[in-house]
């Protein structure tokens, strides 16, 4: 009798020190989904909202370029530098490896000499634009955390735009301008980011300061600003991202901001130079990319501390009592009430939101490992009896009990349930005496 007490205790000892361990780094990082409370009623559940932690998502995207055969190599090209029209020692070849520039080197390592890149064709048509749509795509719902970064090898683009899809790549929207002239390019103002304020924060704008330049004076990279734009909320080191949680809680449209599906970049005119195109050396002119950064976690709607990649796909792994790959709607039988994002306040905790059993139908009983009790909020019906659901059978529906007036029954599993009111005085002192003992231990 005393052995499954023991067991139970020694889960809580284990799940509390886990909870102590981890509840530091939670704080205003949403890692933690739920940990065990000790109530008047036993061991209980305390939700919270919860997300997964940031990382580099490149590594779960699929690239598509248009047109498809943009890339150089077919047939081998050799091309000359921007800056010097007679050295052409740059060649292109797509049956060679080291000579080739696919698409999948704009997200390999970092840090290798020579560097990798994806390089185009060269503008070998003109005066026909030379322009290519780099769609990045995920087929998960994301949150950027941290500034999208182009390294380009060659010369910055002279007109670019950087487009979001919020649908999977069904409808588009600028999320920025790039151009060496913004008024000629697009119509539109020259801006920075930090010309925007909380409420001009979703202005799309067009910026100069990422198209001018050589390449072999100046950064290499274009940026789009995600950092700059929470430092609006957050202030400039982002000390204070309750005020940031906040807004992203009561501000749809914030919130969407920064969610994509796809990302597209529309590369319009390569780099010149600041002159006329030379027509007698379009080898000049081309596109070239050695990376490409995307820091972001996938959108869970703060029900899940986890996101798994699995036969080439991300996917939430929920819970609340939620399900789909964003967490975006109840599990069966847990419709009790409307499913509901979680949100981030109060801090540190937020809120969960969780689903909870439906209150009408025939709604099986689950046999909770850690509660150790019948889970819906409310007395058992079908005879006081527990229904447990697979994978809960044997010792731990041994050790299930309900909620509300009167235990579960004896069929429960085809064996005696536990009953923790029939345990003698003297039992419940060495229970205490043990409790003491693993408490001391942990």
């Amino acid at each position: 009798m005393l052995w499954p007490v023991f067991f139970t205790l020694q889960a809580v000892c284990t799940s509390v020190a886990h909870a102590m361990q981890h509840y530091p780094a939670a704080w205003g990082h949403y890692d933690v989904c739920k940990s065990q409370i000790y109530t008047e009623e036993g061991l209980a559940w305390d939700y919270m909202a919860c997300q997964p932690e940031a990382t580099d998502m490149t590594k779960y995207l699929r690239v598509a370029l248009d047109p498809p055969n943009i890339t150089c190599g077919d047939p081998p090209e050799t091309y000359c530098a921007l800056e010097n029209p007679y050295m052409c020692n740059n060649e292109c070849d797509a049956a060679t490896e080291e000579l080739a520039h696919p698409p999948e080197l704009m997200f390999d390592f970092e840090g290798r000499n020579p560097t990798t890149f994806w390089q185009s064709t060269s503008w070998k048509k003109y005066p026909k634009p030379l322009q290519v749509n780099i769609t990045l795509s995920w087929n998960k719902t994301i949150e950027l955390t941290d500034d999208i970064i182009l390294t380009f090898e060659s010369g910055r683009p002279e007109q670019m735009v950087l487009e979001k899809s919020l649908d999977y790549g069904r409808t588009w929207t600028p999320y920025q301008f790039y151009a060496t002239d913004c008024l000629d390019a697009f119509t539109m103002e020259p801006k920075t980011v930090n010309d925007l304020t909380q409420r001009t924060l979703l202005d799309i704008i067009c910026t100069e300061d990422y198209s001018r330049g050589y390449v072999w004076k100046n950064d290499k990279t274009v940026r789009f600003e995600i950092k700059d734009r929470f430092a609006l909320f957050a202030g400039p080191r982002l000390h204070n991202m309750a005020s940031l949680y906040g807004q992203l809680d009561t501000t749809k449209n914030l919130r969407d901001f920064f969610t994509i599906t796809d990302l597209r970049i529309k590369l319009l005119k390569p780099a010149t130079g600041a002159t006329m195109v030379d027509e007698n050396n379009l080898s000049r002119y081309f596109y070239a990319i050695s990376d490409i950064k995307v820091q972001g976690r996938c959108k869970c709607n703060l029900h899940a501390n986890s996101c798994v990649f699995d036969k080439g796909k991300l996917g939430c792994e929920c819970e609340h009592n939620t399900t789909g790959p964003d967490c975006s709607r109840c599990k069966r039988h847990y419709h009790g009430r409307a499913w509901s994002v979680g949100s981030y306040l109060p801090i540190p905790k937020g809120t969960a939101n969780i689903c909870i059993p439906s209150n009408h139908g025939p709604v099986p009983r689950v046999c909770d490992n850690a509660m150790l009790r019948c889970q819906n909020g409310g007395t058992c019906h079908h005879h006081q009896r527990c229904h447990c659901s697979p994978g809960f059978t044997g010792v731990l529906c041994e050790r299930a009990r309900c909620q509300g007036p009167g235990d579960c029954d004896d069929q429960l599993s085809g064996q005696a349930s536990f009953h923790l009111p029939h345990i003698g005085r003297q039992l419940a002192v060495i229970l205490v005496v043990l409790l003491l003992l693993i408490v001391s231990l942990c």
